[in-house]
């Protein structure tokens, strides 16, 4: 969500009982100012938080001119001080994949072979000793797969160039409340998997500019978002399952829209046992 209207999107988001307390709320809308001008984002997002055994981390991710190029993502331990964390790769990915149980809340804090429980002898190193993951590998990682499982825009919210660029539609103004309510409304604000595998038939009616993403409605397994409306039937809420603690909000016929994580950064594996 944006970090400008983090007070009013918090409210929204606040009938799952997430939230933040008017402590830290003060503190991150002045720091979040800061890091802004500092790291000269064009947008800064606040992404959420991610709680820990010891502490938690404050995530917020800026954004360049194009909007699907790679985000530069910062961690925060107090809500004041920011780190910026390294750019994922596909080795921290594989590496934390079977990583299990809450986060430490400490960025150096190394996971040990035996936790990891990987069954490759090859994994261990050349002089013996057994391979180490720090926190901050994991953390990155989860992020990622959060932002690429449950990220997600409505529909006409952004726009692509014929040059392949990503930028927010100016002429956007809100889902009307019928459209709202249909998952097909949104859409997943990352690489598009199932529209590649679309028949020309199918992408016959539609937009290239607006439909250039993956919509919700094929997500697998099928039951894995909630719909809502609340405040008076006036903000509709989307909430997923398959990550516990990521809100999606939009109040119709208005540009206001946004998401964010309030977990322990474990997906929900009993998913398909649940519904």
């Amino acid at each position: 969500m944006e970090a400008v209207s983090l007070p009013a999107a918090l409210e929204l988001v606040a009938g799952g009982g997430l939230g933040l307390s008017p402590e830290k709320r003060a503190v991150l809308g002045a720091s979040l100012t800061l890091l802004q001008r500092d790291y000269r984002f064009e947008r800064l997002w606040f992404w959420g938080c991610i709680q820990g055994v010891r502490g938690a981390y404050y995530i917020a991710e800026g954004l360049g001119p194009d909007r699907a190029a790679p985000r530069s993502r910062l961690y925060s331990l107090n809500c004041v001080d920011w780190s910026l964390l390294p750019p994922v790769t596909k080795e921290m990915v594989v590496q934390t994949e079977q990583l299990r149980g809450h986060f430490q809340g400490d960025p150096s804090f190394e996971y040990e072979y035996t936790e990891i429980n990987l069954e490759d002898p090859e994994r261990l190193l050349e002089d013996g000793k057994e391979p180490m993951i720090k926190e901050e590998a994991r953390l990155v990682a989860t992020i990622d797969q959060i932002d690429r499982a449950v990220g997600i825009i409505p529909r006409g919210a952004f726009v692509k160039t014929p040059l392949g660029s990503v930028h927010e539609n100016r002429n956007f103004e809100g889902l009307s409340l019928t459209e709202a309510k249909k998952l097909s409304s949104y859409f997943h604000f990352t690489e598009p998997v199932n529209l590649k595998n679309k028949t020309l038939l199918e992408k016959a009616d539609l937009d290239p500019s607006t439909d250039f993403l993956d919509s919700l409605e094929h997500d697998i397994p099928q039951g894995s978002w909630t719909v809502q409306l609340e405040k008076g039937g006036t903000v509709v809420v989307l909430r997923s399952l398959l990550w516990l603690g990521l809100t999606f909000y939009h109040v119709p016929m208005t540009k206001q829209y946004g998401y964010v994580y309030f977990g322990t950064g474990e997906k929900n594996f009993d998913l398909p046992f649940m519904l």
